[in-house]
């Protein structure tokens, strides 16, 4: 019982906030009109990826050639509308910062494959970063501040303590084992989630061991980077963030600024 009314508070927790009125307001929002990302901020930005189907149509008109490549290499329709709608919705959100066309944008990736704007369109200095689950994508944008974002669709077969020993710290595995049966996946894909932000804010991917840093996420903790390997300046350098993404998500968010200001969008068309 008692993890059942810990979930519960934390369910609501994450759907909403209050106004000085005690009313229930969203936390994800439309964008306004004239948007604009100052320095210090982070927006993130929530879209659904079941979109119509002449939605779909329309984004897949922004992709470059090389993202329709790998838009026919999906195998499942499902798979390949997904991406198709992710990798649009992005290119439309950057088109509203740097005022390009959608279509007409560039991206260069990485050794890791961490996607950026080239050089010459980038005025903004902007950074960004995406993940997607399920039917769900998010993305996160600063300017010339280091990001990652990450969501995960809980999945109770993955969420195994065999799993968390593998590729969590030795804390982080001790505090799973320690929380009740009935909020472990949660538990799980929070550490996992804030693990994979932070990694993916360093251009890293998971070329980075997720065991040689520690994250906080107990139900009575803040998220946070807690330990790091041969590295005790990295406590200081960032801030991570628990994401209310949706009741069968995990997210989260990492950048590089010790109190960021951030914004909550929903991506509409």
């Amino acid at each position: 019982m008692r993890g059942e009314r810990l979930e519960e508070q934390l369910k609501q927790k994450r759907s909403a906030d209050l106004d000085i009125t005690g009313t229930v307001k969203p936390l994800w929002v439309d964008a306004p009109a004239r948007l604009t990302l100052n320095e210090g901020e982070a927006h993130v930005w929530r879209a659904s990826l079941d979109q119509p189907r002449g939605t779909i149509e329309r984004l897949l008109t922004l992709l470059s050639q090389d993202e329709l490549e790998r838009a026919e290499r999906f195998y499942r329709p499902l798979h390949r509308d997904n991406y198709v709608v992710a990798r649009g919705v992005l290119r439309s959100i950057i088109s509203r910062y740097l005022s390009f066309p959608p279509a007409s944008l560039h991206f260069t990736y990485s050794y890791y494959g961490k996607p950026s704007l080239s050089p010459e369109e980038n005025h903004y200095d902007l950074s960004f970063n995406l993940s997607h689950a399920g039917q769900l994508a998010l993305y996160a944008f600063t300017r010339g501040l280091a990001v990652g974002i990450d969501v995960e669709l809980l999945r109770e077969e993955f969420a195994s303590i065999e799993i968390a020993e593998h590729f969590f710290a030795a804390d982080e595995v001790a505090t799973l084992k320690s929380l009740p049966d009935e909020i472990q996946t949660r538990a799980f894909f929070n550490c996992w989630s804030r693990k994979e932000a932070y990694i993916k804010a360093l251009g890293e991917g998971l070329s980075h061991p997720l065991h040689d840093f520690t994250v906080a996420f107990s139900p009575h903790s803040e998220a946070a980077l807690v330990a790091v390997r041969n590295g005790p300046a990295e406590l200081s350098r960032w801030k991570i963030y628990d994401l209310p993404a949706g009741d069968h998500y995990a997210a989260a968010l990492a950048i590089e600024h010790s109190s960021p200001t951030l914004k909550h969008w929903q991506w509409t068309e």
